[in-house]
């Protein structure tokens, strides 16, 4: 393989205050993973400029439109006060399916730089996204390149990736699939170290395997899931396309110095299936450096595979390497699995630290049977025969299923299923149970939607969701609520579409809300709505 990069050109966290030394002039909040933090809240609770009486249709719109080539599944990330050139941008960083990487000024809607990762390398190779008709799925189209969200690592100034690829050798006519793992300089959009070709190896007897050793194949697996800074590594997880191929679900960690290679973990390795969904969510982690993932569907046994589970990982003291430390399976994992309907369909979401209660650690899971599911972190109760019971809580058929995650903040969760409405159920913290409270007037149907929360703190929260029932040739839809009652909708971008309809919507996407601006990704571009006449 040679020359596979020729044609790049110039080109987590709370809300926190951000000091990068030399590189941010400027301290505001910033927005540089998945849901805004590791614990996937999808909360930004230092939001001054939006509030519940300005985001109307009068005084609130789109601002900017941000060209790009190729849709954007993952969620645009924001980093404020970086010197580029000289200059302090506030500066939106954008990746799309056509392994593409884009810096904008948010407020002059200047392209900073952008970041190629397809090339024609002389006259032999040609370096190309994967196409929807190589993997035999419908499930990303047209094209596939980079699919879960970056992570940035804000003292270093570093944005982490996977793009996929394919090359085609004119030569020998062959054609080779890769996934890349890339460190870019937030300045500039330039690989910081060499990038690093992901493979693996793993012992086990499951599908696929040969002579005991299961290998990572880069087309089957799908890297949908967002991308999680931990401990220095890198952690990414996978699932497949559409479920073909003999996939697993794997998670692997690398060095964010110089993406070599730490750790890979297989959830079903002498199974089948199991891969890491989420609709886009990332692998959430919490205080004690544990990571939680939840499977889709695939072999349980409780003992070496564990499909339709929520899995804590930790971290082995000696190696660094990554184990199954903890688990929780639903009773009916069974009929989960023939059914495909994936426990892990959503991602895992982790509610704040309760000190002094009985479960002072929880997480949320939901699937897309629609049943929530409260756990207690430090023991997640394992699988049980014929209920649910060990666990703190289960709301079974809540809600509609999830593709994507809920959101949390001041007590309250907020779930955006499908063939549903956006609903909220607010948590006790002395009972430590979750109740439902308000709903949309909306209803939604597949696939639902991730919500997110702005805020002043304990005030003036909004609801941000963004409708994507209409993927694959229709309108996306930018909705806003008050988070205290959702029966109240603030605004729609439908309720003046000649000023501010979004564009095509793409599945899965989730909105940032950062220093009074919404950012909503679509089809082959990003719409950037906030006050008018600012």
């Amino acid at each position: 393989m040679k020359n596979r990069y020729a044609a790049v050109v110039r080109c987590s966290c709370f809300a926190v205050w951000l000091f990068l030394s030399s590189t941010v002039a400027v301290a505001q909040v910033a927005v540089t993973t998945y849901h805004n933090d590791s614990y996937r809240s999808g909360s930004n609770t230092q939001e001054t400029v939006l509030t519940l009486s300005n985001v109307t249709m009068q005084s609130f719109g789109k601002r900017f439109t941000f060209a790009v080539q190729g849709y954007v599944y993952a969620q645009p990330l924001y980093l404020p006060g970086l010197t580029i050139g000289g200059t302090v941008h506030n500066v939106l960083f954008v990746a799309t399916e056509h392994d593409q990487v884009y810096a904008f000024d948010v407020n002059s809607g200047q392209q900073l730089w952008r970041t190629n990762f397809l090339s024609i390398a002389g006259i032999r190779y040609v370096i190309s996204p994967v196409s929807s008709g190589d993997v035999g799925c419908g499930d990303l189209v047209p094209e596939i390149g980079i699919t879960g969200t970056p992570a940035m690592d804000t003292t270093t100034g570093t944005m982490y990736l996977v793009a996929k690829t394919k090359q085609y050798d004119a030569v020998t006519h062959t054609t080779s699939f890769y996934q890349t793992l890339h460190a870019l300089d937030v300045k500039t959009g330039l690989d910081k170290v060499a990038p690093h070709i992901i493979s693996a190896t793993a012992h086990g007897n499951g599908t696929g395997s040969i002579g005991g050793i299961l290998t990572f194949d880069p087309l089957v697996e799908a890297q949908r899931s967002a991308l999680l800074l931990l401990n220095g590594q890198v952690v990414i997880a996978w699932a497949s396309h559409c479920d073909l191929g003999n996939y697993h679900g794997y998670v692997m960690s690398f060095n964010e110095s110089n993406l070599l290679p730490k750790s890979v973990y297989v959830d079903t390795p002498n199974g089948y299936e199991g891969g890491f969904w989420g609709g886009g969510a990332g692998p959430a982690a919490d205080a004690a450096r544990s990571i939680y993932l939840s499977t889709g569907n695939g072999h349980f046994d409780g003992m070496t595979d564990f499909g339709d589970s929520v899995l804590r990982l930790s971290w082995a003291s000696i190696s660094a390497s990554l184990t199954l430390s903890d688990y929780f399976t639903p009773w009916n994992q069974q009929t989960l699995d023939y059914n495909d309907t994936d426990f892990g369909s959503g991602g895992a979401m982790l509610l704040p630290d309760q000190p002094g209660t009985t479960y002072p650690h929880l997480l949320v899971q939901v699937g897309k049977e629609g049943t929530i599911d409260l756990v207690n972190r430090d023991n997640m109760g394992h699988w049980h025969s014929g209920s649910d019971s060990q666990i703190v809580q289960t709301i079974p058929y809540a809600i509609g299923g999830i593709w994507g995650a809920p959101a949390f903040w001041n007590n309250t969760a907020y779930f955006g299923g499908s063939y549903d409405r956006l609903k909220a159920f607010t948590f006790d913290p002395h009972a430590e149970k979750l109740s439902y409270s308000s709903e949309s007037p909306e209803y939604f149907n597949f696939p639902g939607s991730t919500p997110s929360v702005s805020s002043n703190a304990t005030n003036n929260g909004i609801v941000w969701i963004i409708e994507n029932d209409a993927y694959g040739g229709g309108n996306a839809v930018l909705r806003a609520y008050d988070a205290t009652n959702l029966g109240t909708e603030l605004y729609n971008s439908e309720q003046n579409p000649g000023r501010d309809r979004v564009g095509l919507a793409v599945k899965f996407t989730v909105p940032t809300i950062a220093d009074g601006s919404v950012f909503v990704g679509a089809e082959n571009q990003v719409v950037v709505y906030g006050l008018l006449g600012q």
